[in-house]
């Protein structure tokens, strides 16, 4: 309980008092199979979420054991918050890619990136404009992280037709229907208002 009041302490900084988690993953990178392909493309996580202001949200990534550039660390280009949302699609890797791993398209290949060692319990905030990624995991074991994002409640959802997230909604709606028979029609904000939880304060707009 305490580590999570101090993660809550720190998410007040981005989200104001009024918090709602969005998305939160077990990160359990499996040992590449000689592919490549455990690897995540550098990528902004604002490509994800339909919602508007990026300011109002922050991902918070903590690892669950060592982790550094062996097992598949992350990788970030600081700065890089401070631009615009790219355009993402599935790169065309030799090995090939999972499924939702999306890339960005067009950045700058000279900018200095930074590879994150972690140990147990630390954890690292960043931006959703952040360009970030993972290498792949060289060991004989599973690299295990956890992954939250949370946005202030009054944030508010956006159309992404016609833009490169529509590519987010379409995969995550076959996902939804096959598990879940969730009408294949069904928008990227209706999907993410089901999943959307209070952590703190009132629910307003998400």
């Amino acid at each position: 309980m305490s580590f999570f009041r101090t993660i809550l302490k720190y998410m007040e900084c981005f989200t104001g008092l009024d918090i709602v988690a969005m998305h939160t993953m077990l990160i359990n990178k499996p040992p590449d199979s000689g592919k490549k392909t455990s690897s995540h493309p550098l990528h902004q996580d604002l490509h994800y979420f339909p919602i508007k202001p990026s300011n109002n949200i922050v991902g918070a990534w903590t690892a669950m054991e060592h982790i550094d550039r062996n097992n598949g660390c992350l990788c970030v280009l600081p700065g890089s918050h401070k631009g615009d949302l790219k355009l993402h699609a599935y790169p065309k890797w030799e090995g090939g890619v999972n499924i939702m791993f999306y890339g960005i398209q067009d950045y700058d290949e000279n900018c200095p990136r930074v590879h994150l060692v972690m140990e147990k319990g630390d954890t690292v905030f960043f931006h959703p404009l952040l360009i970030h990624g993972s290498g792949w995991n060289r060991t004989q074991g599973y690299r295990k992280a956890i992954s939250c994002h949370f946005a202030g409640a009054d944030c508010h959802y956006i159309d992404v037709k016609g833009t490169s997230q529509e590519v987010t909604e379409r995969d995550i709606s076959r996902i939804a229907k096959k598990l879940y028979g969730i009408p294949d029609d069904t928008s990227l904000q209706d999907m993410l208002r089901f999943r959307v939880r209070l952590v703190k304060g009132k629910r307003i707009n998400l």
